[in-house]
């Protein structure tokens, strides 16, 4: 029987979904609000240097389109749809129903921008999106929850087009010995007391501490990605390894 990971636990491979989808159900309407208080704030500086490695075209010749995938409230499809004046499309692709609707609530107290932002439920394993029609993927905070990585970014692959940029901003591996101490006492203990106090359920947060450290380091989930088929693969290493940016193409 096929097992995946979900946090420290195995379980068969064809119940993690669900388990996930009870997770997020859970954590939703308080999604963004405990990014804020988990990180201090510093998923906003990560996600803005994300989208601006990324460098989506201010006003392409020709449409391009981006598939932002596991982004239900739509914070890094926002922040991508501000900066393409014409010519663009973002699609947010979550599994995650009430992820999306929060998402969807969002879009409706803001302003708009000129490049609209549409939200659709769907699997990173099988996409809908024609291949080779697609500009940009990007996926922030959502690759370590699906249930099968490698045919995820395989699906993106096929997405892609040929020179089209693959981006993935996740949690990583802390590289510095005393912060490496200090952040494993703040996530196993601090993180899931204030999902308690904030969220009302301590519990998701155990399950996405430990995703976190059952995810594999920078240079294995590099390898993962060329494995699919992308190449010129690079990794930027944010707050002391806390987090990472992977970018890759299809050449």
């Amino acid at each position: 029987m096929s097992e995946a990971s979900f946090g420290f636990r195995k379980v068969p491979i064809e119940e993690k979904q669900g388990l996930v989808n009870r997770v997020f159900d859970t954590v939703a309407s308080r999604y963004d609000l405990m990014n804020d208080a988990m990180s201090g704030g510093l998923h906003r500086v990560w996600k803005d240097a994300f989208v601006s490695w990324l460098a989506a075209p201010r006003r392409p010749r020709q449409p391009y389109h981006v598939v932002d995938v596991a982004g239900g409230t739509g914070d890094v499809a926002f922040r991508i749809a501000r900066g393409i004046e014409a010519n663009g499309t973002v699609m947010v692709c979550d599994i995650n129903a009430e992820m999306l609707r929060e998402g969807v609530k969002r879009d409706g107290r803001r302003l708009r921008p000129r490049t609209p932002v549409h939200f659709v439920a769907a699997n990173a394993e099988a996409l809908p999106v024609p291949d080779a029609g697609t500009d940009a993927y990007t996926i922030a905070f959502g690759i370590r929850n699906v249930t099968r990585r490698d045919v995820a970014l395989k699906e993106a692959y096929r997405a892609l087009k040929r020179g089209g940029r693959f981006m993935c901003l996740e949690f990583s591996h802390v590289d510095v010995p005393v912060m490496e101490r200090v952040y494993e006492l703040y996530s196993f203990h601090v993180i899931p007391r204030m999902g308690e106090v904030i969220a009302g359920d301590g519990e998701p947060y155990r399950y996405l501490v430990e995703s976190i450290r059952t995810f594999p380091n920078p240079g294995r989930f590099a390898a993962e990605i060329e494995r699919a088929g992308f190449g010129q693969v690079k990794v930027r290493m944010l707050s002391g390894g806390v987090a990472a940016i992977h970018s890759a193409y299809k050449i």
